[in-house]
């Protein structure tokens, strides 16, 4: 995938590579703009143009040995207009020690001091050049070099390396810049060497969808409600058993002589002698003497 000019240090590795192609990095569009004709490998049946990896890494390579030229990691400026990319500049720079810029570009960041987002970075790098092209255009007026995304389609005006690949899929955005900050780190030192195994998932770098996650979230808490009370509920009636049924000894305990259905005694026969219950008693009382 190399050519053969380049050190063996630069050679991927086949993990590597399918990963790449497993987020489908290598699949464009169907228009081919002029400057990204030396990054195509070839045009399928359908139209769809089919991007060199061996190229996508070399780019890969050449952009985390530029971006590691820099001296101060926070000069580093990283764009992402688009939803698909806000999530993997926020954790390249949480990892890099970059600034990033996820969301709407506000106009005059590079060349108006006046304004609060105002920014002198010495290098940016754009998810898609043509949703950040403002941050593009502004980066020319003041001679700040400019590394993107670009797809086949993708305008290549006032961009000094473009990293060919997929830059409209969500598991090929988030891949790259998974990449680049793993390659950035070990130049840097941080990680030993590139087969040494990097702790950080590439899956962690890749969009989600607030609306389905919360959807996710509300049907794991329901889950877990229901789980609890089944529980709680099993417990219950482990520990008070069944009110059905009677406790040992009880009947034998507390039922009434000959039963309950009037065999025994005669409830309205009158008492015996020295009874209560409206019988006389056992001794009448004397008259009064007065």
């Amino acid at each position: 995938m190399a050519p053969a000019n380049l050190p063996a240090i630069f050679n991927a590795t086949s993990e590597d590579i399918e990963k790449l192609l497993a987020a489908q990095c290598h699949l464009g569009s169907k228009n081919l703009q002029v400057h990204m004709e030396p990054y195509l490998y070839k045009t399928r049946v359908d139209g769809v143009n089919v991007i060199n990896i061996g190229k996508t890494w070399e780019k890969i390579v050449l952009a985390a040995r530029i971006i590691t030229a820099v001296d101060n990691p926070a000069d580093i400026c990283v764009i992402s207009a688009r939803p698909y990319g806000q999530r993997a500049v926020l954790k390249f720079a949480a990892h890099t020690g970059a600034v990033a810029i996820a969301g709407r570009f506000t106009p005059g960041s590079f060349t108006n001091y006046i304004t609060r987002s105002f920014k002198e970075p010495r290098l940016i790098i754009v998810t898609d050049p043509r949703t950040d092209h403002q941050a593009i255009k502004e980066a020319s007026y003041v001679n700040i070099p400019v590394i993107a995304l670009c797809d086949t389609d993708s305008p290549t005006e006032y961009v000094d390396v473009a990293i060919p690949t997929n830059n409209k899929g969500r598991h090929s955005i988030g891949l790259i810049w998974w990449m680049l900050a793993r390659e950035v780190l070990r130049l840097r030192g941080t990680i030993y060497n590139r087969e040494t195994p990097w702790d950080v998932m590439p899956d962690l770098y890749f969009y989600r969808d607030p609306e389905a996650e919360a959807e996710e979230k509300v049907e794991e808490e329901k889950a877990a409600v229901e789980e609890e009370a089944a529980v709680v509920d099993t417990g219950f009636a482990a520990a008070a058993g069944d009110w059905d049924a009677a406790p040992a000894g009880f009947a034998g305990a507390t039922a009434a002589p000959g039963g309950w259905d009037g065999a025994g005694e005669d409830w309205s026969a009158a008492p015996a002698a020295g009874g209560e219950w409206g019988g006389e008693a056992a001794a009448a009382p004397k008259e009064s003497q007065w």
